[in-house]
Formats: C-alpha cells, structure tokens, sequence
C-alpha cells in the first residue's frame, strides 16, 4: 500500500490542476506549517446504491411489532 504524499499549501496552490491530474488513489494531505489541513481524495467512479445495499444480508427471525406481552386495550385496571 503507497503512502499518502504531503503537500505544503503554498505548493498545492502553484501545482494544484496538475496534482489534480496526477491524483492517485490514495489522495494527497495538504499542510500548512507542517500540519495537515485538508485531504485530496479522488471522487469514486460509481458510487454503490444505499437503497437495497443490504438486501439478502439481514434476516428477520419473529414478529417485529410483537412485545410479547398479551394485553387488553378495555381494561381500565
């Protein structure tokens, strides 16, 4: 696995379209005096769905709106 590379801002902001370029997958950690401020990630070609991602993955065992406890909603006691 590559290291991800440190960049200064000042140097991010002369290079920054071909940094952008260049990016690899790992991204790059911009710094100002030596301490990280942002990170350049690169934008994930296709992002998976949420809806229906965990689909056949959980499955359900009983009633879920049972309590489990018998009750009677005329009893005024």
């Amino acid at each position: 696995m590559k290291a991800v590379n440190y960049i200064g801002a000042a140097k991010f902001k002369e290079q920054c379209l071909a940094l952008l370029d260049s990016l690899d997958t790992q991204g790059l950690v911009i710094t100002k005096h030596g301490r990280p401020v942002a990170r350049v990630i690169p934008y994930p070609d296709s992002p998976g769905a949420l809806i229906g991602c965990l689909k056949g993955k959980i499955s359900v065992d009983g009633d879920l709106l049972s309590t489990g406890l018998s009750w009677d909603a005329n009893d005024q006691s």
